[in-house]
């Protein structure tokens, strides 16, 4: 998950991204982890925002629909999805976030949604967030458990997905950057809605596995879990 050749190729287009976000439902209760990160985003009156590893732009454009008022940056090093960020019109910039191109204390809020588990370095990419934050800023950090679709997986013949930046262990990661953090955590759902779905979802993955799903008719869900974390 963290491996940088791996991570360039997985994101070289938007297929598998957009492969795996088609399937997520919000939880039993209606939660979903992109309005709970808007919510926390609108509620920091943030001026000057930062969206690292931004994918095709979809909450970058959300988050200057929400802020008007925001200077609001995305960056990927991925040069097709910050070519699909610009053309919603956000300012996008090709840059990794283990050597971000901006000042010290650049921005009010930085939001890193569902991607710090593949950066390499992941202190370091903490680190350069921590560095870009305005006294009093706050990063906004979405990650998924170890047990996200941990069943699915197990179905078809591999093993949970334990990544260096989940809902486990991300505290703990982001404690060692900054004094305060916060979470919420939500139980949501992966519906598929026919066999082929689903192994077309294992396949983005690009994982060192011969995926062996049996056969079912018909839709089927599967559980996912998601922590939103916001710290400062």
């Amino acid at each position: 998950m963290n491996d940088h050749e791996a991570v360039r190729r997985q994101y070289a287009d938007e297929a598998g991204l957009e492969t795996r976000r088609a399937v997520w439902q919000p939880t039993a209760d209606g939660r979903d982890p992109v309005e709970v990160a808007a919510a926390v985003a609108r509620a920091t009156g943030a001026r000057a925002v930062l969206e690292v590893g931004c994918g095709t732009g979809v909450f970058a454009e959300r988050l200057m629909a929400d802020n008007p008022h925001a200077t609001v940056i995305a960056t990927d090093q991925s040069e097709r999805l910050v070519e699909l960020t610009s053309a919603r019109g956000v300012d996008a910039r090709l840059a990794d976030v283990q050597d971000l191109p901006f000042a010290d204390a650049s921005f009010d809020l930085v939001a890193a949604m569902w991607m710090l588990y593949h950066v390499s370095d992941l202190d370091r990419g903490l680190a350069e967030i921590r560095r870009v934050l305005r006294p009093g800023g706050r990063l906004l950090a979405v990650t998924n458990g170890n047990e996200h679709t941990a069943d699915l997986r197990r179905d078809a013949g591999g093993e949970p997905l334990v990544t260096s930046f989940s809902s486990e262990n991300g505290e703990d990661a982001l404690r060692r950057h900054f004094e305060h953090v916060s979470r919420e955590d939500l139980a949501t759902r992966a519906v598929f809605p026919d066999h082929a779905a689903a192994v077309g979802y294992l396949d983005t993955l690009q994982d060192d596995v011969e995926w062996r799903l049996p056969y079912f008719e018909g839709p089927r869900e599967y559980a996912g879990h998601v922590t939103v974390f916001v710290a400062s």
